[in-house]
């Protein structure tokens, strides 16, 4: 029994991420809940950034933000928006 709750919360985990999320209107929340590695702090860092310095341009320049670097980015590339899908 104990075999099969372990599995089952290992296949619950795995399918947490939503659907891609433009990180230029999203709040902390609907960012921590959509990007892997990405926690409500680091996401809140990332709000922060953006209202200091406006919109992030490229994927790239969410690497500017305190916390998220290179591994998160290229993990969540898939999901993240600049732009809201036409």
């Amino acid at each position: 029994m104990k075999k099969w709750l372990a599995i089952a919360a290992l296949l619950s985990s795995l399918s947490v991420n939503a659907a891609p999320v433009n990180i230029n209107t999203a709040d902390a929340k609907l960012i921590a809940a959509s990007l892997r590695g990405v926690g409500i702090a680091r996401a809140e860092e990332i709000v922060k950034y953006r209202s200091e310095y406006g919109d992030f341009q490229t994927l790239n320049d969410l690497r500017k933000v305190r916390g998220v670097g290179h591994r998160i980015v290229e993990k969540n590339r898939q999901d993240i928006l600049l732009t809201d899908p036409s």
